[in-house]
């Protein structure tokens, strides 16, 4: 069991119900028989800062209390930090999507998922990916991180505060079919191929899903030393929305249209800017003008709090 444990809670997940779900976890934080803090995020990447913060100062643990993008910015904090002195990290998922919680088996039962956390007696280390942008901005990933169609998905989405949750992303998914059919030339080169072609969407996946419900990649594992590729190649509109379902039930590898693949180290161009979100948070949006970008997988990089 940990002794010394830091929560970092998003107050604004789940369009800001996350704050009342936290307060009713007090009682199970009460019970924890170590040192245990919280801390409140104010501003984006603020939980970057508490996280690399909290291992700083020998923190044992440091708990995500938020959705995927609380998750995300607590994993590059510690994933700034030399790995002796990462702390364990835990995830008790209160977001939109929780996606990584999923692949790690977290329950989406908040209450359990503290609990759990705290007695911390099954800690496994996971993969986690690296981003290096051409100007040489590295970001970290632990879930997915899609170029394309599915960041403009991520994209609207964060525009859509009526709705939450799987709807809120299948919503954006027809508004980006509808409105940003835009294929673009890449050019792929892994430790295995080289490939060019006009895409619509190449999605890295370090776990099965992505947007709280589509399987894009059902067979990823974040703990086998690779990374799954899921491209879809320039289709028509009908096309996209008849393959829709089929990412949902995990089901597109059998379209000539969607191709699969894995690497462990992988860079690409493109003729078009990228539209990036890694693990639902935005990189690079309209505007931008990235075209190159590197990724590799970093085996093992951080011990988590498995369910």
């Amino acid at each position: 069991m940990p002794r010394k444990v830091k929560l970092i809670l998003n107050p604004m997940a789940d369009m800001g119900r996350a704050w009342k779900t936290a307060n009713d976890l007090r009682p199970i934080a009460q019970e924890f028989k170590g040192e245990l803090t919280w801390s409140g995020t104010v501003y984006p990447t603020h939980a970057i800062e508490l996280a690399r913060q909290a291992a700083e100062e020998s923190y044992d643990m440091v708990v995500a209390m938020g959705g995927d993008g609380t998750a995300h910015e607590v994993m590059n904090g510690l994933m700034q930090v030399p790995a002796e002195k990462r702390p364990v990290m835990g995830v008790v998922p209160i977001g939109s999507g929780n996606d990584f919680a999923y692949s790690i088996g977290v329950t989406q039962k908040p209450d359990h998922a503290l609990a759990h956390a705290l007695k911390a007696e099954n800690i496994q280390p996971v993969d986690i990916g690296m981003m290096t942008d051409e100007h040489g901005r590295v970001e970290y990933f632990d879930n997915t991180l899609g170029i394309g169609f599915d960041a403009v998905v991520t994209i609207r989405s964060h525009k859509l505060p009526i709705v939450k949750g799987f709807l809120m992303y299948l919503t954006a998914v027809i508004q980006t079919i509808l409105l940003n059919h835009n294929p673009m030339k890449i050019k792929v080169e892994t430790e295995k191929e080289t490939w060019e072609e006009q895409l619509l969407m190449l999605t890295l996946c370090n776990g099965p899903r992505e947007g709280g419900g589509f399987m894009l990649a059902p067979k990823a594992k974040n703990f086998d030393g690779k990374m799954e590729t899921v491209a879809v190649t320039k289709v028509s509109r009908p096309m996209m929305f008849r393959l829709v379902p089929e990412f949902m039930s995990g089901t597109h590898m059998r379209f000539k249209q969607v191709r699969m693949g894995e690497f462990k180290k992988l860079s690409l161009t493109s003729d078009r800017p990228l539209y990036i979100h890694a693990d639902g948070e935005i990189f690079t949006s309209f505007g931008s003008n990235l075209k190159k970008a590197s990724f590799e997988i970093l085996p093992q990089a951080l011990n988590v709090a498995h369910g």
